[in-house]
């Protein structure tokens, strides 16, 4: 986080620190970094032993602020020790945060003040550009997605300093996101999966917002967009209004909207996918840079002096030039109709190098997590998104977006309410029909797999038929009960299954892979992080054992130190992709 000549920064912390969520070794000291570009020097600023859970800058002096666990008095540890040891009491021993100001006017004798503390964790935080208010969002003390009452957007005024209690700027059950002031007065924020500001809780596509602190007006803006909002950036600080980065079905553009109530413009780009947007203010205009690729264009880092330049942008890294230097994957979208209620359905096809749009090819069906997400146009070469390496093997790769998925419309993506994998099973199913009768993949080498929701609808699949001659089931679930109890998103469990297990005890159990899996003939490859709390270990660990008891041919993989991204090793990586390129050679 840059700011005049500091750069402020915080060294990444160790996976079980991270799954822990707060707490650090009771004798380890917590730092920010600040590194001087004028001198090159950096200076380590300590922050006390509880874990810091977010920082900002000042835009008007020398000071930073940051949030962290309220830490408890000396003698009230030593007490609580005294009494319970080393028990741990689930839920009464969180504790909030407290929000600090770090004066660096003097960086050799920094002075670290309190300013308020409040009874949840401060997921984010930003100062206003006239630095007279604080903004932060809120989430669980627990760091779980429980009761939507934990996220909410509160607001501090900094000139106030007799203020003992934050002001409350929402009330609502959404979970917002990103948030960015515009001018003194005016915030954005996103709204992504979680929930609405619209009434009772019901989850949508991304939504971009603002909202107005001394009025508490909210206004939603691209509203008339079918797709979701991935992204977005100021133009000119906000006085141009906004660029967006929009989903519509398998493509990421960028659009431009001037005011809330204005039309949103399609700005002319490149096919494929843009990500990563950020602005600066230069003169009249806004430059830009951004990410671009699309399916056998690799990621490259491209800038712009101002919107109206976007499809003649030129490159400024060439970060994957090897890829271009090979033979890569053609991609292209396929369409088909769930014939049971006539909904079509389209993804992507990955063909081989040199084999596009040949027939009769050996299908991988590679299903997306989620479920709010969406396979694009758009490189993607790493552990989770690895459908090129997998084309590159030889597999033609299906990658459907079935029910569920982003792009599509709110009605499409809450398709799959109260049937979260039946009825997208369905949708897979029949795109791996259409295929088929389309002469396009060999009905005899047929495989499928996915990762986290991918995960759950491999498993599923395979209780639905007996034609994939291998699976990959990635820390996906095969019930809802334990997921439920032990997850860190409960409140998608009970709104997508219309309920608690007490409240809706079939559905969880005809959704649930676990009591069909009396059905799978299926070779399975499992993997899971040792540390998953998104998908809890524990189902992955319940499917080995069902199936080697059922006595279906199964390996289990366990990633230590990983939670339910793989991404603190790098061989973890290589080696999940090399096993589940063997697993689908072997079967």
């Amino acid at each position: 986080m840059w700011q005049g000549e500091w750069i402020a920064y915080m060294s990444e912390i160790d996976t079980k620190k991270r799954m822990n969520l707060h707490r650090s070794s009771d004798d380890e000291e917590q730092y920010i970094q600040l590194y001087s570009t004028r001198t090159g020097q950096t200076y380590p600023i300590a922050l006390g032993k509880e874990a810091v859970h977010t920082f900002t800058w000042s835009n008007t002096s020398a000071s930073l602020y940051f949030a962290a666990r309220t830490p408890c008095a000396n003698e009230a540890e030593e007490d609580y020790k005294s009494e319970w040891n080393d028990v741990i009491q689930y839920r009464e021993q969180e504790r909030g945060d407290t929000i600090y100001r770090i004066n660096i006017e003097d960086i050799t004798a920094y002075k670290i003040e309190t300013l308020i503390n409040i009874s949840l964790r401060v997921a984010e935080l930003i100062c206003s550009p006239d630095g007279r208010r604080l903004l932060f969002s809120t989430s669980s003390k627990l760091g779980d997605l429980e009761s939507m009452e934990d996220f909410e957007i509160y607001a501090l005024d900094l000139m106030n300093r007799s203020q003992t209690v934050p002001i409350r700027l929402t009330n609502n059950q959404a979970y917002e996101e990103e948030l960015t002031w515009f001018n003194n007065e005016e915030f954005f924020f996103t709204v992504s999966g979680y929930g609405s500001i619209e009434g009772s809780y019901k989850d949508s596509q991304g939504r971009l917002y603002s909202m107005n602190v001394i009025n508490s007006r909210i206004e939603r803006w691209a509203d008339k967009f079918k797709g979701q909002i991935e992204g977005y950036a100021l133009l000119q600080q906000g006085r141009d209004g906004v660029v967006i980065l929009g989903q519509l079905g398998t493509e990421i553009q960028i659009y431009s909207q001037l005011s809330a109530n204005a039309e949103l413009i399609k700005r002319t780009g490149w096919n494929g996918s843009y990500e990563s947007i950020v602005t600066g203010s230069e003169g009249n205009s806004s430059t830009i840079a951004f990410i671009h690729s699309s399916f056998d264009v690799p990621q490259e880092v491209y800038f712009i002096n101002n919107i109206n330049e976007l499809s003649s942008a030129q490159a400024i890294t060439s970060e994957n030039k090897l890829f271009t230097e090979r033979s890569l994957p053609k991609g292209k979208v396929y369409r088909w109709t769930n014939e049971e209620d006539k909904t079509e359905i389209e993804g992507i096809l990955l063909y081989p190098p040199e084999n596009f749009e040949q027939k009769n090819l050996p299908l991988l069906v590679l299903i997306h997590g989620g479920p709010y997400m969406a396979d694009v146009n758009m490189f993607r070469a790493g552990w989770y998104t690895c459908a090129a390496m997998m084309a590159t093997d030889g597999w033609l790769v299906l990658q459907p977006n079935y029910r569920g998925s982003s792009g599509y419309g709110d009605e499409f993506l809450n398709g799959m309410l109260l049937e979260i994998v039946s009825r997208p099973g369905k949708d897979i199913l029949f795109g791996v029909d259409a295929l088929i009768r389309d002469g396009i993949a060999d009905s005899t080498r047929l495989v499928v797999g996915g990762y986290s929701y991918g995960g759950y609808l491999t498993n599923w699949l395979i209780t639905q038929t007996t034609r994939f001659n291998a699976a990959l089931s990635g820390a996906g679930a095969i019930e809802h009960v334990v997921d439920w109890g032990t997850n860190d998103i409960p409140v998608s469990n009970v709104y997508l299954l219309g309920g608690f297990p007490w409240q809706q005890p079939s559905r969880y159990q005809m959704e649930a892979a676990v009591y069909q899996l009396d059905k799978v003939c299926t070779p399975t490859h499992i993997i899971v992080g040792e540390y998953d709390v998104r998908v809890p270990v524990a189902e992955a660990y319940i499917l080995e054992r069902s199936l080697k008891a059922l006595g279906v041919t199964t390996k289990l993989i366990v990633f230590p130190g990983e939670g339910h991204d793989i991404e603190n090793n790098p061989w973890h990586e290589k080696i999940k992709v090399r096993e589940e390129l063997k697993w689908l050679h072997k079967y």
